[in-house]
């Protein structure tokens, strides 16, 4: 019983060595550290006239966006209770808009001028420049939302390119 027990141990301890590269890998995909309403980075965040707030976590050395220029962000979008709703992994790959052309809610377009080619950044968009009233319904299930009404939203962003 010992033995088998041990060798049983083993194959498990193996199997869990063998996936640890993919699993961490993972773990850089999404930010590990999951926003909540007493986010620290908060408090350090630049707040602008419609109520936006963002703070750069990493600065990019490249141009900030033009109004119609195409811009290329990966994102992870939370609610305020750290729930991921979103995230361009999950999607596939990156998100392509037209920076400041309303292809995205008023948060977004807001920010995307304001960053940085190569910029990682927290974003925090008040309901009124996100979903607002409305929310986003979700398109399997007409009586629950996939970000409810009024909800604040935070954004982690990063400004892959922008032509």
């Amino acid at each position: 019983m010992y033995l088998s027990t041990r060798h049983s141990y083993l194959g498990i301890l193996g199997l869990l060595l063998s996936i640890a590269p993919f699993w961490v890998q993972a773990q850089q995909v999404l930010p590990v550290a999951v926003p909540t309403t007493t986010d620290s980075l908060l408090a350090r965040a630049v707040t602008t006239p419609s109520g936006l707030r963002y703070l750069i976590r990493q600065p990019g050395s490249g141009p900030a966006a033009r109004a119609g220029e195409k811009v290329t962000v990966h994102y992870t979008g939370f609610l305020m209770d750290g729930h991921i709703f979103d995230a361009s992994v999950k999607q596939g790959g990156p998100l392509k808009v037209r920076a400041g052309r309303g292809e995205v809610v008023p948060g977004w377009d807001e920010v995307l001028l304001l960053l940085p080619q190569g910029s990682r950044a927290r974003v925090w968009v008040p309901a009124a420049l996100g979903y607002g009233p409305e929310g986003r319904p979700d398109p399997d299930n007409e009586e629950r939302y996939l970000i409810p009404p009024n909800a604040d939203l935070v954004f982690e962003l990063e400004v892959l390119k922008i032509k």
